[in-house]
Parts: structure tokens; sequence; C-alpha cells
């Protein structure tokens, strides 16, 4: 079969990844085999290219995100049989998605909605799931949090998140840059700050009356300086940049970290459990409308390579997917 793949340790560019014939891929005892048949990109993507993984044999094939159809079953597998419509999140210290076939660990997939298709399905996967664990696992929604201010509302868990975040009743604030006010606004957040031109912080003062916000989902940027927009009892759930000054006893500030793929790497198969669980019931949600993956273009799978590249020069707003 095809897959798009990196040859060698020394390949850590987009440019040096090649389509080439691979063995197809035999599921082990909890594993299904998947025939691709659209695929997700994502900025994780381009970044494991350029790290490596220790794990990776060669040719390794890339990718993360996929839909497709059971094409083989392990015989540990239960809840799924040949044909059926799955999507899932793959572990990327494996061989990847961007291939004619797939082998993912069958507790971390889930069945696709009949009214998805399979390129919805596979654009709802990465962003959507860390924007779903940030919201649904790691910050506490209860009836007490009002506000949530999501950094970076234009990028693809930040654009998720907003959607996540009125699905769950709340007031959300995001920050937007100018280029990307008009994508950010589609998606009505309750106030767009845009933090090249405005105090960020003033702007939240002056949005939540003085208290600040009860939630700041991070994607991006300086964590110390989110902790000053918190309200009382207020959470960080961070993605990147941990906060390095300590939070004090004074404003019960809390934060969590949010690692989506580290469920595959922990070792514990209730973290893997809940993946499939968190896909399935995301999925629910985005077959219902309530949630939108926001796709930009139906690509190609010769033109995933360009699509990377547009990832990763920021050229693009929305979700890039391709069609197997």
């Amino acid at each position: 079969m095809q897959a798009l793949v990196v040859k060698t340790p020394q390949s850590k560019t987009i440019a040096q990844l090649v389509w080439q014939e691979v063995a197809v891929p035999t599921p082990g005892p909890d594993e299904l085999q998947i025939a691709v048949k659209a695929v997700g990109l994502n900025p994780v993507d381009y970044k494991v290219i350029a790290a490596g993984n220790s794990d990776w044999t060669f040719p390794h094939t890339v990718g993360l995100d996929a839909a497709g159809v059971v094409s083989a079953i392990g015989s540990n597998v239960t809840d799924f049989r040949i044909g059926d419509r799955v999507a899932g999140h793959a572990n990327l210290a494996k061989n990847g998605v961007f291939a004619e076939k797939t082998v993912l660990t069958a507790a971390a997939v889930a069945h696709i909605p009949d009214n998805l298709s399979f390129e919805t399905a596979a654009a709802s996967l990465c962003a959507g799931l860390t924007a779903y664990q940030d919201l649904f696992r790691k910050a506490n929604l209860s009836p007490a949090v009002d506000t949530v201010l999501i950094q970076g509302g234009a990028g693809g868990v930040g654009s998720m998140a907003i959607q996540l975040a009125h699905q769950a009743g709340k007031t959300v604030l995001t920050t937007v840059s100018p280029a990307k006010r008009a994508f950010a606004s589609r998606l009505r957040p309750e106030a767009l700050i845009d933090y090249r031109h405005e105090d960020v912080m003033a702007r939240v003062r002056e949005l939540t009356h003085g208290r600040g916000v009860d939630v700041i989902v991070n994607t991006a940027g300086d964590a110390d300086a989110f902790l000053a927009q918190l309200a009382y009892n207020g959470q960080l759930v961070r993605i990147q940049n941990t906060p390095t000054q300590p939070l004090g006893p004074e404003r019960a500030l809390s934060y969590s970290k949010v690692d989506l793929g580290g469920a595959h790497r922990s070792g514990d198969p209730h973290a893997v459990a809940d993946l499939g669980r968190m896909t399935s019931e995301l999925l629910a949600m985005v077959a219902t409308g309530a949630v939108d993956p926001l796709i930009r273009e139906v690509l190609t799978p010769d033109q995933i390579q360009r699509g990377l590249t547009q990832i990763r020069d920021r050229q693009t707003l929305g979700k890039l997917v391709a069609r197997f």
C-alpha cells in the first residue's frame, strides 16, 4: 500500500516526506485495521516530523487523525465489526494514518454517526478533542463558572473551544489578531479582544466588571500573564507554557495541563478508553450541528505536504483535510 513517510532519522522537513510502498499493517489483539477514507491535518504533524521520536522505525508513516472503515479486527476486540465507519486519534510513537490503511488501538476509536461524512469526522479530532478535554475533562464548568477566555480563538483548538464553551452555556471572550477577527467573529463569542492593539488585561477587567474570568484556555502565550486575568477560584487550562510563578493561596487559583496524545503513552487503559469516549461524545455533538470543525479545504493525498506547509506558515484559517 502507499503511505506518506519519513524515510530516515535525518528526514526532518515536510519537503523530505515521500509517498512509497509499505507493508499493509496487521492489527494486534487489541487493535483495528482501518481502510482510510479521510485524514485531518494538524500542526502537530509537521512538529513531530521535525522532532522525531525515539520509538520510530523507518520508514515511518506520519499523520494522527483518520476516519475510515474497519477492514480487520484484533482477536480481543468485541465492540467493532468489519465495515463499521470509525474515526480516531493515533499514537504518535507508532506508524500514523497518512496511508491507504492504518492500525489504531480499538479502545481509542469511535463509531462515526451515520449523518457525518468521513471528512467531517477526520476534521473534528485533534483540535476538537483537545478543546473537549480542556473544557469537559480539565476545567470545572459548574454553574458557578460564568466566563471563559479562549486564547487564540481563530486557531483550531480555539475555534472548537469557543463552540464547546457556548454549548456549556458559558459567556465566551476570546483574543484574536486583526487579520483573523472576521473568521473568529463567525463563532459569535461575546467579546473579541485584539491582543495586538488592546490591553488584554484591561479589557478582561472591563468585560467582567472587575472580577476576571473563571476559566482561561491557554493555547499559546505567557501563562504567567494570564494568571492576573483570572477571578477568585479561577482555572488556567494550558496546552503550552507552564506558569513559572507560584499560584499562591490568596486567590485559590488552579491550573491543569492538557496532553491529548499522552493517553497513548500513559500505559493506563482507562485513559486510552476515555480518548475513545471523548471522540464518541464530540462526534455526536458535531452530528447535531452543535459544533462545526470549520473545514476550509478538502485536499487529495498528494496535496498533504502542501497543506502541512500552509499550516506551518500560518497561511490558512479553518481545517484542512484530505480525502482518500
